[in-house]
């Protein structure tokens, strides 16, 4: 494990702490304490995953959220807040974050979120091998997605989703062709605060589907009774 992870916390004790248990997982850690200082280190360093922090001085981490989806739409950032209202975490995710963590927190479940979040972004070599991807895009049929632009479209019409369905479409085409559980997407794409809750998979799974399959030629995504789903084109 190589993967470098930039600490944005003005906290020192809390920075510490975190830099401390990422190092001792194997991650390579870089910290800064205020806006001005992490949009530097961000712009001139290549990070895996960003932990921001929401309330900091100079410039607030909801800015800096901002400008990193303006240049970098595919790097997982998981916000760190003491704000907890529903408002909130809807704001950052809907703002392009990946994950969100409530102050105070636990450091075995920011470790799980931060695994899924990594795990989600990386696409397997048999998907690669088996032409599934071409570029910076994932391929299935007619459908195409770009997790870099975070564009997806199919038969040339470009379709908008939220991140929580981009995520979950992007996973989907990464191991298209595998028949996926409700409990393994859970793990991937929501990770370690929604185990035990797989209704969300369904919710999400008929959300994407209106937008990805309703109104074309075929149905890609198909459900795989008792098991979850599995996202293939028809044969």
């Amino acid at each position: 494990m190589n993967e470098s992870i930039l600490i944005v916390e003005d906290e020192q004790k809390i920075a510490r702490v975190l830099e401390i248990e990422l190092e001792a997982e194997g991650y390579r850690v870089s910290k800064a304490n205020d806006g001005l200082q992490a949009l530097e280190l961000y712009r001139t360093g290549e990070w895996d995953l960003v932990l921001l922090d929401v309330m900091l001085p100079g410039i607030s981490g909801i800015e800096i959220l901002r400008r990193i989806r303006a240049a970098d739409a595919a790097t997982p950032v998981i916000l760190l807040t003491a704000k907890s209202s529903v408002e909130d975490k809807v704001s950052g995710l809907d703002l392009g974050a990946n994950d969100y963590m409530t102050k105070p927190f636990q450091i075995e479940e920011l470790l799980a979120r931060i695994r899924a979040a990594l795990r989600q972004r990386l696409v397997p070599a048999e998907a690669v091998s088996a032409g599934l991807v071409d570029g910076t895009w994932l391929l299935a049929g007619d459908l195409k997605l770009n997790e870099t632009t975070r564009e997806v479209i199919r038969s040339g019409k470009s379709i908008e989703l939220t991140p929580r369905e981009f995520d979950l479409l992007s996973y989907l085409l990464k191991h298209q062709r595998q028949v996926l559980g409700r409990e393994q997407i859970v793990e991937a794409v929501w990770g370690y605060d929604y185990y035990g809750d797989t209704n969300v998979v369904d919710v999400y799974i008929r959300y994407v589907r209106k937008k990805v399959d309703t109104g074309f030629a075929s149905e890609l995504i198909h459900t795989v009774r008792g098991v979850g789903y599995v996202l293939k084109e028809a044969q």
